[in-house]
């Protein structure tokens, strides 16, 4: 009797912990050991029972991982043209600082997958056309600062707003550094431009310095009024030769025979790829004009 008590007592024991299950037939119980203790005492159960506690894990917090995975990006659902004009607005209103302009141009561009170089482009645009010279400085540093927008046509950009900032001796400095050193390729335009900024700031020693760097390369003014500049800078430094010489080199710009010859010339030459022939003329070839672009850049803000 004690000893049948005895075993009762412990099998409740045993249940109680959930290391057995009990049941009872007919005047006896017959036990069965619980398959997870038996893992865990046989030592087979330590990669099944991480498992099982990382299913419960996912069964009590499963609706919190979802819901993180699916999560959209910020600025996923604001179309490109919501945030372009967020990104104007937000340059145009902004107080004159560094570090706010840098800082919410980093927070904008975080929106994108790839770097916006055409929407900062456009921008760069509106606040031309706003006379926010100061504040395209800033943008266009920036790009730069991010390895963007390495390219001459962005470097001229910055030199006019420079100019147009007051801050011709940055633009000097700027263009020594990046433009200057490579003369031989460097577009006529950008250096019409510069040639500009150095006449209308009275900077000639770096004006003459340029084109002579230029003729060095055998390179030719395209239009008169880059002739014109040196002309008055040779003058205003007391070099009356070299502006007779000038002159005299680059007469041809100044005449109308010459103007007509240019037109003869390109239309020939467009005769000439239809016919697939190749003909010749009495007159040099001489590099095709260009618009001036210096009454553009002689706007002020």
């Amino acid at each position: 009797m004690r000893r049948s008590s005895a075993i009762s007592s412990l099998v409740g024991r045993l249940t109680q912990y959930g290391v057995v299950r009990v049941e009872k037939l007919g005047s006896g119980y017959t036990t069965m050991v619980q398959p997870h203790i038996y893992r865990h005492c046989t030592g087979g159960g330590k990669e099944s029972s991480l498992k099982e506690d990382g299913d419960a894990h996912a069964a009590l917090h499963g609706g919190q991982e979802i819901e993180r995975s699916h999560k959209p990006r910020i600025g996923e659902n604001v179309s490109r043209k919501d945030r372009f004009n967020f990104l104007v607005s937000t340059l145009l209103d902004m107080k004159d600082s560094k570090q706010s302009v840098y800082g919410a141009l980093d927070a904008w561009v975080a929106w994108e997958q790839n770097f916006p170089l055409a929407s900062l482009r456009r921008a760069l645009v509106v606040l031309e056309e706003q006379h926010q010279w100061h504040r395209m400085v800033q943008v266009i540093k920036w790009m730069l600062s991010k390895g963007q927008g390495n390219t001459m046509g962005t470097y001229g950009v910055l030199i006019r707003a420079l100019d147009m900032d007051h801050r011709a001796e940055e633009a000097h400095r700027f263009w020594v550094k990046k433009i200057g050193s490579d003369l031989h390729s460097v577009p006529w335009s950008l250096c019409t431009s510069m040639i500009a900024i150095y006449y209308r700031n009275n900077m000639l020693e770096h004006l003459i310095k340029l084109f002579k760097g230029l003729e060095a390369f055998d390179r030719k003014p395209p239009e008169k009024s880059v002739v014109r500049k040196v002309a008055d800078a040779y003058e205003v430094s007391g070099l009356v030769e070299e502006k007779t010489r000038l002159l005299e080199k680059y007469d041809y710009l100044f005449t109308e025979s010459h103007k007509g010859s240019m037109k003869h010339t390109r239309s020939t030459s467009k005769k000439g790829k239809k016919s697939g022939q190749r003909k010749k003329t009495d007159l040099p070839l001489e590099p095709s004009t260009k618009t001036d672009t210096n009454n553009h850049a002689q706007r002020r803000d």
